[in-house]
């Protein structure tokens, strides 16, 4: 599937975000408009397959524009290790072990800068964004996993690992496991009882399931609970208090001036209504909830902020 509208500019930049069913192309001028796009299926299993659909995909975008772009930004899943270039995912298994930085700098041929999915829709949102003029933010998604960003002055702080902020993978706390008596699930990151099995779409339907309920994913819980289900109700409003819990602590450790949902359970209405005060009893007294936002570019802000990241780490070099 392929999109193209505006004018070409002097520069031109490329983001690319990978996920686990698709990976999306944008091409960008100076000013992040949006030029063209295009995407195709995701080989999330097989290596060499997943180098050549990103291979393709940047030469078929050349080909239509008639040029190739000044550098590329690539949001992947997961993390990639710093020293070795290493990647580790679990919704790209393939990537997993794997040299990927190196070799996509091999097959791609041009400047390239590497980052984190989650990471490059905080830095879409952060420019241009739901949180364009705040000093500070969180982007924090919730889809099939549960993770996020952080940006300073609209650039984004990745840290020592690239991590950033992997909120979706601090540990459930154990009250919170008592009071809903809750079963610690092993997380496909290898570590127990992480926060998204719980907050996450994938970890609202888990919940439902624990109380009884049969619903396979996120949205048919909230269908459940408009139909009066009693144990959809119910796993919605725990998932409520794990989540308003788990940004507490985001607030604590970031303090930051807004926090912008994104990921499939960011069109839950509700949230923006009920979130602040959950996230409120977990604060302390005469602490200040910050905005909580829906995003403005919502599916595209990944390879939007993955060709920003692009054009940030060029001009810094």
């Amino acid at each position: 599937m392929a999109e193209t509208s505006g004018e070409r500019g002097a520069h031109l930049w490329y983001g690319v975000d990978v996920g686990g069913t698709k990976i999306e192309l944008v091409a960008c001028d100076d000013s992040l408009q949006v030029l063209h796009r295009q995407r195709v299926t995701t080989p999330a299993r097989d290596y060499p397959a997943f180098l050549d659909a990103v291979a393709a995909l940047v030469a078929n975008v050349d080909a239509e524009l008639g040029r190739q772009c000044d550098a590329i930004g690539i949001g992947l899943p997961g993390v990639v290790d710093r020293e070795s270039g290493l990647g580790f995912s679990v919704n790209v298994p393939a990537i997993t072990g794997k040299p990927v930085v190196a070799d996509l700098r091999t097959r791609l041929q041009r400047p390239l800068c590497i980052g984190n999915d989650l990471q490059c829709f905080a830095i879409s949102e952060a420019n241009g964004g739901a949180a364009a003029g705040y000093p500070t933010m969180i982007g924090a998604i919730l889809g099939t996993g549960a993770g996020g960003g952080y940006c300073i002055d609209g650039r984004l702080l990745s840290g020592h690992n690239g991590l950033g902020v992997e909120w979706g993978h601090w540990t459930v706390p154990a009250t919170l496991v008592a009071k809903y008596a809750l079963p610690i699930h092993d997380c496909a990151c290898g570590l127990p009882g992480c926060i998204e099995c719980y907050v996450s779409g994938t970890g609202l339907a888990r919940l439902h399931r624990h109380l009884g309920g049969n619903a396979e994913d996120a949205n048919a819980v909230i269908a459940a609970a408009h139909a009066g289900d009693a144990a959809a109700i119910r796993a919605l409003a725990i998932h409520l208090d794990l989540l308003g819990h788990a940004l507490a602590d985001v607030v604590k450790a970031f303090d930051p001036h807004v926090i912008v949902l994104g990921g499939g359970l960011s069109k839950l209405d509700a949230l923006y209504r009920d979130l602040p005060a959950a996230i409120a009893v977990h604060l302390f007294r005469n602490t200040s909830v910050p905005p909580i936002l829906p995003p403005v570019f919502g599916d595209a802000g990944g390879a939007r902020g993955a060709a920003l990241l692009a054009r940030q780490h060029a001009r810094a070099h």
